[in-house]
């Protein structure tokens, strides 16, 4: 009887016992895998900052389409665009302290760097539309350029980012075929209801 309590004993596992060389390495596989993922992922996409820009670009749609001239109707874009800008990179910097992403990090450079060219780009387009009066061809434009800008920057996002830039180039072809009285309701429609539903599938998923 004495034998059989000293093997049970011996079987049962040592809290003391260090952990076995298995176990290590599957918790150092495990961080490394975090650690990867981290370095190669632009995770302070700010859900609810996308919300916040679209929220303000429903209400700059309705307020250009009642603009009785083209400058204000401009205008009105602009500043929209300086609006969504500013709420987009405080709500980022918030984030990317919540998630511990640095702004400076290497995920983010490389989503400055493939988010940054088409912006470029349409300015430089929205520059020859307007001398050559055509404006009516900025909806198009700006729909298709900053499409381009959300699927280059998210490859190197979370995958809801480049679907959200696909959907908008998709609204740009789309406005080819549609009269061109219709660009704000397109906008209202992108810039807007896009950036509100996936602002909100982000944050869910993707924490804030």
């Amino acid at each position: 009887m004495a034998t059989i309590q000293k093997l049970k004993k011996d079987i049962e596992p040592d809290p003391d016992r260090p952990p076995s060389l298995h176990g290590r390495a599957m918790d150092n596989l495990e961080f490394i895998r975090d650690t990867m993922e981290r370095s190669t992922e632009f995770t302070a996409v700010p859900g609810y900052g996308g919300v916040l820009m679209g929220a303000t670009a429903i209400g700059a749609s309705i307020i250009a389409s009642i603009q009785p001239t083209f400058r204000g109707w401009l205008i009105t874009w602009l500043v929209e665009a300086g609006l969504a800008f500013s709420i987009g990179l405080l709500m980022m910097w918030q984030k990317s302290k919540l998630v511990e992403a640095p702004l400076t990090s290497t995920p983010s450079r490389k989503f400055a760097v493939g988010f940054a060219p088409p912006l470029i780009a349409g300015v430089i387009v929205t520059g020859l539309l307007y001398f050559n009066n055509l404006f009516e061809y900025l909806p198009t434009v700006w729909l298709t350029l900053y499409g381009t800008a959300v699927v280059t920057g998210g490859a190197y996002s979370v995958k809801a980012v480049p679907v959200l830039g696909w959907l908008f180039i998709i609204l740009g072809a789309a406005s080819l075929f549609i009269p061109t009285a219709y660009g704000d309701l397109l906008m209202g429609i992108g810039f807007g209801g896009l950036h509100v539903v996936f602002g909100f599938v982000i944050a869910r998923k993707y924490g804030g």
